[in-house]
């Protein structure tokens, strides 16, 4: 091989190696995700690996860093950033185009490495699609505090209860409209989409990703029965906040295998709303938010939750507290969304 193609191939191997550890802190320190920064860190070992099957003598006495022409060359405004999110994105356009070369040098002389390094050229755009996925609507669900249940099968009722929730606080509102035929479910789906987005509140829509999608809605929550996550993500045209239904640790570690936005702990307690559901006690939801601390995966505990109980589910981990009747059935359901929401602040550490 070549000096100079020595000397490319130094210059981009360092180059990915460099954008492969950007990648992967910033999926280790920004979306505390294991299972992405795992990854992330697998494929840049992959790349040393192919890498160290060549000549390293060669690769490094072709490096002139003081010769290169291109050390001095600069494009105005290339090293500027507004965030870590914008250096991640850097760093992931800069990884496919580093393996590209790389493989092309490889080619001629060594077709079966430039082919194995290709392979790793794939591998880096699904795994930035998956974390810019998962940071998009993380970053949505990271400020939900107050969840509310809506479940009415009346679009005025619906309409009403969105907007006094709203009024009061409410960070999320689902629409659980399970007796709805799907041409009246898809025209209240568009309203309360509407009315939430003007709001800034997040607009989910139960089981239906078909109609969560078509309505403009953020996103859709799946039961245990529902679609998988990655079919429901096929639906999508662009990133939707999923949630996942769990009721125990089983179901809880098969959903984060999903890698959905968020999942649900419970029911907590006794509720109205699912009469037959048997508790899962406050024990799950420490179970559960001890599980999710390094896996990038947002949480509700939900089921029967009350401003009364609220703080000692808070104290056993919640961060996101999900509610139904305790709102919908209030007298005030504006007041009743802000002492919940003002209760939970207060209670959280």
């Amino acid at each position: 091989m070549e000096h100079s193609a020595y000397r490319i191939i130094d210059a981009n191997f360092n180059r990915a190696r460099e954008a492969c550890r950007v990648i992967e802190d910033f999926c280790r320190f920004a979306l505390n995700s294991a299972p992405l920064t795992s990854r992330a860190k697998q494929l840049r070992h992959e790349l040393c690996t192919l890498i160290n099957k060549l000549d390293s003598a060669k690769l490094l006495a072709a490096r002139d860093t003081l010769g290169d022409v291109g050390v001095a060359a600069a494009v105005p405004g290339q090293m500027t950033r507004s965030g870590i999110y914008d250096t991640f994105i850097a760093a992931s356009k800069r990884l496919p185009e580093a393996l590209r070369v790389i493989a092309e040098v490889l080619s001629p002389t060594d077709p079966v490495t430039a082919n194995a390094v290709e392979q790793l050229r794939y591998l880096c755009y699904t795994l930035e699609k998956d974390i810019i996925l998962s940071h998009s609507t993380a970053e949505k669900f990271s400020t939900v505090r107050l969840y509310v249940i809506i479940t009415s099968d009346l679009p005025s009722e619906i309409l009403n209860l969105t907007c006094r929730c709203i009024a009061g606080g409410a960070d999320c509102i689902q629409l659980r409209a399970k007796a709805t035929p799907a041409d009246q479910l898809f025209a209240t789906a568009c309203e309360l989409a509407e009315l939430c987005s003007s709001a800034n509140v997040l607009s989910i829509i139960n089981d239906r990703v078909d109609i969560a999608v078509t309505a403009g809605a953020d996103g859709a929550h799946l039961g245990q029965n529902d679609l998988p996550i990655a079919a429901a993500q096929k639906i999508a045209a662009s990133p939707l906040v999923l949630g996942k239904t769990t009721h125990n640790i089983a179901q809880l570690e098969k959903a984060v295998a999903e890698t959905p936005t968020y999942v649900s702990l419970g029911p907590v307690f006794p509720t109205p709303t699912k009469p037959d559901a048997e508790p899962v006690g406050l024990e799950y939801v420490h179970q559960g938010t001890t599980y999710l601390q390094d896996k990038g995966i947002g949480h509700v505990a939900v089921g029967g939750i009350t401003e009364q109980n609220l703080t000692d589910v808070i104290q056993a981990g919640a961060r996101a507290i999900a509610v139904c009747s305790a709102v919908t059935q209030a007298p005030d359901v504006s007041k009743a969304c802000r002492n919940l929401k003002r209760k939970i602040t207060d209670s959280l550490p």
